[in-house]
């Protein structure tokens, strides 16, 4: 199988759709449908089927979009790391570190700060991160270590250390009826009509329907939120980025949040190792 067909393949199997996944591969719909009729014939099986109407994978389909996705994040993985050994080699070593924008921000400065003063520590490039980027940049080879937080992100596949375990507010407007309470419940922020939830781009750069604000950072959103637009329920740890013109509450039967420093567990980069065991110190 060559890697332009999975790439059409699973271009078709994400849109459901040879017209859309045609435009978002840059080509014309016919030898994009071709193409997927000749990789399907010479399996000797279907991938999709098709009606006038609509485009559904079958079983088969739905196994080689899986796996298919993990070859071509495997392959992507293997050119990133690649290229950064050559540079290392070429003396312009450096750690990548992925993390969500505003999130464990203290804990942050403060692992930095602690691994600059270990010997021989090298320059770390923070890549801050849109919700459930830090996993996709990781995988894919483009960072080296990335700080997530369960249950939110997906650890699989990644060796682990936590760090921090903690409780969820919700942000707030000030002077919002909700922010005299004591403490909140998920029931009660649901559904709002004058503070609908923030809707982040998925993926592929496209926001879900909804009646709230599309955000594509956290500062965006923190200013959304004190001109009373929106809310966010967050790691409590949050509070200490928080200006006057917002609360936080308690939000009491939220599921706490752990956060926890990952690493490919085939990483032999020494750098990432005193990294990981500075963080583990903190």
């Amino acid at each position: 199988m060559e890697t332009r067909e999975l790439r059409y393949f699973i271009a078709v199997a994400e849109e459901l759709h040879f017209g859309r996944a045609a435009q978002r591969l840059g080509i014309a719909q016919p030898p994009l449908s071709r193409a997927v009729g000749q990789l399907e014939r010479r399996l000797g099986y279907g991938l999709f089927q098709r009606t006038s109407r609509s485009v559904v994978l079958t079983e088969a389909g739905a196994v080689l979009l899986r796996e298919g996705r993990a070859a071509l994040d495997a392959m992507e993985a293997a050119e990133h790391r690649a290229r950064r050994a050559a540079l290392a080699a070429a003396g312009r070593p450096s750690v990548v570190l992925a993390t969500k924008a505003g999130a464990s921000s203290e804990l942050l400065a403060k692992l930095l700060q602690a691994y600059a003063a270990e010997p021989g520590s090298l320059d770390v490039d923070v890549v801050l991160c849109g919700p459930g980027e830090q996993a996709r940049l990781l995988r894919n080879g483009r960072v080296d270590v990335a700080v997530l937080h369960r249950p939110f992100d997906d650890t699989t596949g990644f060796d682990t250390e936590e760090l921090l375990t903690e409780g969820q507010v919700a942000v707030l407007p000030a002077g919002h009826p909700l922010t005299t309470s004591r403490g909140l419940r998920l029931a009660d922020l649901t559904n709002l009509p004058d503070l609908p939830v923030p809707r982040w781009p998925a993926a592929d750069g496209t926001y879900a329907a909804g009646p709230g604000p599309e955000v594509q950072s956290h500062s965006q959103l923190l200013q959304l939120i004190s001109l009373g637009r929106t809310l966010m329920v967050a790691p409590d740890s949050c509070r200490s980025q928080l200006h006057e013109d917002v609360v936080a509450v308690p939000v009491v039967d939220a599921p706490t949040v752990t956060t926890v420093i990952a690493w490919p567990p085939r990483s032999r980069s020494l750098a990432v190792a005193d990294l990981v065991r500075t963080a583990s110190r903190l």
